[in-house]
């Protein structure tokens, strides 16, 4: 079994066409399809369904595809390590972040390692700082950006801490409350708010602080990221919505108003507790962030 197979199925797995496999991994259709057809037989199992219009894994095919990644991962890692013991950085860098990322100009960041290491490839993945976490564990991800509330901190993985922000309310310039310098939490919660799905770290910051205060509050929407969507359901006067201060300035159409006694959300950089790549060092290092 080699290397360049395992490379083949995972191309033709995620485009779901050996046209589209070929045309990413350079080679003519035909090669492809040989090295592919022949892996089957040392497998003595079919890793795809071929029809004139759809590609699919079979069973088998589902159940290899993980192992193959692991492999290819393991593999770059390594040529990475080589790579590192004669001075150069290589391989991949995946970065983890929450939409609402303020500690950290990250486009600037990236900007700066980039010139500094032109060889390594960048994926940037946007998602809940928990799933984020998990991410990190597995190795999925090298560096993650996480916003949570002051009661937790990233558990399993290595973590320093950013920046501790408050939260703002934010409200349609034409919501009642527009014009307030400030408001408190019991105020806030006769109003119908736009938030993150229960159960996430963005949502805890906000439903901690209310419960704290013995209050309930009523949210009708939930979107999954705190992006440009939940400011304009805001700006549409849907509801209200509980953001980080350092964030909200990116926000067009929406106002911003203090809160007396606003939940306080920390920022954290984490990386893997046992393992990094070379590339995550030189990240964080470009990032001035202490790994000792």
């Amino acid at each position: 079994m080699e290397l360049q197979q395992m490379r083949y199925v995972v191309a033709v797995a995620e485009t779901n066409s050996f046209t589209r496999a070929a045309e990413r991994c350079l080679v003519v259709q035909s090669a492809l399809s040989h090295q592919i057809a022949r892996l089957e037989r040392e497998l003595g199992a079919r890793l795809f369904e071929r029809t004139s219009r759809r590609v699919r894994l079979t069973p088998a095919g589902a159940a290899f595809l993980p192992a193959a990644r692991q492999c290819l991962d393991a593999a770059e890692r390594a040529a990475a390590e080589v790579a590192a013991a004669v001075g150069e950085v290589r391989g991949r860098l995946a970065v983890g972040l929450i939409p609402t990322v303020a500690a950290v100009d990250i486009p600037g960041a990236l900007r700066d390692f980039r010139q500094q290491y032109p060889h390594v490839r960048i994926s940037l993945r946007v998602g809940a700082s928990e799933d984020l976490v998990e991410q990190v564990e597995k190795g999925a991800v090298d560096v993650a950006f996480l916003g949570l509330p002051t009661t937790a901190r990233p558990q399993g993985v290595a973590a320093h801490e950013l920046a501790r922000d408050r939260l703002v309310a934010v409200v349609a310039p034409d919501h009642p409350l527009a014009h307030e310098p400030a408001v408190d939490l019991r105020r806030l919660s006769s109003e119908v708010f736009v938030d993150l799905p229960a159960g996430t770290a963005g949502r805890a910051q906000s439903d901690q602080a209310f419960s704290a205060a013995g209050l309930d509050r009523s949210v009708a929407f939930e979107v999954t990221t705190a992006d440009s969507m939940m400011a304009r359901l805001v700006g549409q006067g849907l509801g209200v919505a509980m953001l980080p201060s350092a964030y909200v300035p990116q926000l067009a159409g929406v106002v911003t108003i203090e809160v007396a006694d606003a939940p306080t959300r920390v920022e954290y950089v984490i990386w893997s507790r046992f393992s990094r790549t070379p590339a995550a060092t030189a990240f964080l290092a470009v990032l001035d962030i202490p790994t000792a």
